[in-house]
């Protein structure tokens, strides 16, 4: 057994616990050193969103589910923040260190493929986490809604934060100027958060586009927090778990294996 444990410190190194710590607490710095930008902000846009749904449609809208219009939407919207922000994190600091050609100084240290991931991964969750925690109470005390299932609804949270923490990365390694990035989020990331049923039921749709939208991994994210704040949801929670797991074990592996190949960041 001691031989199993030491050829296997040989083959995949020991973990370099400084390096990812600091790593992971620049990026961490990086965010909360402008906290009005990165947290205060999407909580504005959260209350502009709820407001203005709740001012255009309110009762009139009747229950959605089985539950009051505004208190379907808060999930929805607190994932939608969750998923942006982490996705952000990630993806500015690399294409940021890329375009300035600082990026040397983060793959130079001797930290692995697996300690650059978690180290900028670590970032994006804490954002995401943050995001959540301070838009999540303020819309459930304004809505007066509560938490059906807390551990659901914390596993969702970190399961998007994560995922979108590695799609960012996969994003900021492929881009190579801010206006591929911003073409990125445009066109990927913001469909993605608001057409995977973060305002409505994937009932309301044809047969058709419930079965397209069934195929989005970022629908069972925001089906999941639903279905652990209000109780409710489109789908189980189960399959969700095993979609997003899945999912974004196989985002992360790609960003180990870029990072492992210097892919489009090694000239």
């Amino acid at each position: 057994m001691a031989d199993f444990v030491e050829m296997g410190i040989r083959r995949f190194g020991r973990w370099n616990r400084l390096g990812l710590y600091t790593l992971a607490e620049r990026e961490v710095r990086r965010f909360l050193n402008v906290w009005s930008q990165t947290l205060l902000a999407p909580l504005a846009t959260a209350g502009l969103f709820l407001a203005v749904f709740a001012l255009a449609i309110g009762p009139a809208r009747g229950a959605v589910m089985g539950v009051p219009f505004l208190h379907f939407l808060v999930p929805g919207i607190i994932m939608m923040t969750v998923i942006q922000n982490a996705f952000a994190n990630t993806s500015s600091s690399i294409v940021i260190s890329k375009v300035q050609g600082n990026i040397v100084d983060t793959l130079m240290p001797p930290l692995s493929p697996a300690e650059l991931v978690a180290g900028y991964v670590a970032g994006g969750v804490v954002r995401g986490v943050l995001v959540a925690l301070t838009t999540g109470v303020v819309l459930l005390l304004l809505t007066g809604s509560g938490l059906a299932h807390p551990v659901w609804a914390a596993v969702f949270v970190l399961l998007g934060a994560t995922m979108l923490s590695g799609l960012g990365i996969v994003a900021a390694i492929h881009a190579d100027k801010f206006d591929q990035m911003a073409a990125i989020t445009n066109f990927v990331v913001t469909p993605l958060a608001f057409l995977s049923g973060t305002f409505y039921s994937i009932e309301a749709l044809p047969g058709g586009l419930q079965w397209l939208i069934h195929l989005n991994p970022v629908f069972y994210l925001i089906d999941g927090l639903r279905h652990g704040t209000i109780g409710v949801s489109d789908s189980s929670p189960w399959l969700g778990l095993l979609v997003c797991t899945v999912t974004t074990a196989a985002i992360l592996a790609l960003c180990w294996h870029w990072f492992r190949t210097g892919h489009r960041m090694k000239a």
